[in-house]
C-alpha cells in the first residue's frame, strides 16, 4: 500500500469517526459543547493545570451546561453556582451517581462508598452510617475527642512561633486522629512514622487517582 492510500484511509477513519459523534451528539439530545477531534476528543483544547479554566471560556460561548469529550468519554460539565445548585440540590435523587474511574474501579471492584452507584451505594451508605454510630459517631464521646485533638493541634501550631505555615498537612493529622479514635480507640502523635507513612500512602493514591494517568488506568469495568 503506498503513502497516498495511507492517507486516504487514514482519512475516511477520521471522517468517520467525526460523523459517528457528530450522530451521538444529536441522537441523545446533549447540551451543545465545542467540536470534538476524533479519538482524543476536547484534551487537545483544555488547560493540563486548570481544566476548569477551559471550562468557564467554553461556557461563555455554550452557556453554563455544555458537553465535551475526554478522549472517548462523553462527560455533561456544569458551570456557576445556578447550574450545580439546580442539579445538585434540586435534582439531587437524579444526580447521585459518579462517573467510574477505572483505576478505583479494578481497585475496589465497583464496591465501595466513594465508587459504588444506585443501590448498593444506598445499602453502604447505610451500613456505614449504623457502623459508625456503634463505634460512637455522634456521640458525647466524640466531641471530647475533637476538643483533645484542637488542643493538640493548637500546641503544635504554637512551636511554630507565628512563622508562615501550610496548614493543610497539620489539619489532615488532626481530622486523621479524630477518625483513628473513632475506630482504633487512639490518635497516635503526630511524630508516629507508622501513621505519617499511612497518611503518605492514601495522599498518594489520591493523588495519582485524580491525575490524568489515573483518570484512564486500569482494566475494564466490572460488570
Amino acid at each position: 500500500m503506498d503513502f497516498s492510500t495511507t492517507v486516504i484511509l487514514a482519512g475516511l477513519i477520521v471522517a468517520l469517526l467525526w460523523l459517528f459523534s457528530v450522530k451521538n451528539r444529536r441522537k441523545y439530545h446533549l447540551p451543545p459543547g465545542p467540536y470534538a477531534l476524533p479519538l482524543v476528543g476536547n484534551l487537545p483544547q483544555l488547560d493540563k493545570d486548570a481544566p476548569f479554566k477551559t471550562f468557564l471560556k467554553f461556557s461563555e460561548t455554550y452557556g453554563p451546561v455544555i458537553t465535551v469529550y475526554l478522549g472517548w468519554q462523553r462527560t455533561v460539565v456544569l458551570v456557576g453556582y445556578d447550574a450545580v445548585k439546580e442539579a445538585l440540590v434540586d435534582h439531587a435523587d437524579d444526580f447521585t451517581g459518579r462517573g467510574p474511574l477505572p483505576f478505583l474501579m479494578k481497585v475496589t471492584s465497583g464496591y465501595g462508598l466513594a465508587i459504588s452507584n444506585g443501590e448498593r451505594w444506598l445499602q453502604l451508605r447505610r451500613f456505614t452510617l449504623t457502623t459508625l454510630r456503634d463505634f460512637g459517631m455522634g456521640r458525647k464521646g466524640m466531641e471530647q475527642w475533637i476538643q483533645e485533638e484542637s488542643q493538640h493541634l493548637r500546641d503544635r501550631v504554637k512551636t511554630l512561633k507565628a512563622k508562615p505555615f501550610d496548614p493543610s498537612f497539620l489539619l489532615s493529622l488532626s481530622v486523621s486522629n479524630v477518625i483513628c479514635c473513632l475506630v482504633f480507640g487512639q490518635r497516635f502523635k503526630y511524630e508516629d512514622e507508622k501513621f505519617l507513612s499511612l497518611l503518605q500512602i492514601i495522599t498518594n493514591t489520591l493523588k495519582f487517582a485524580s491525575s490524568p494517568w489515573g483518570q484512564v488506568r486500569g482494566g475494564p469495568n466490572p460488570t
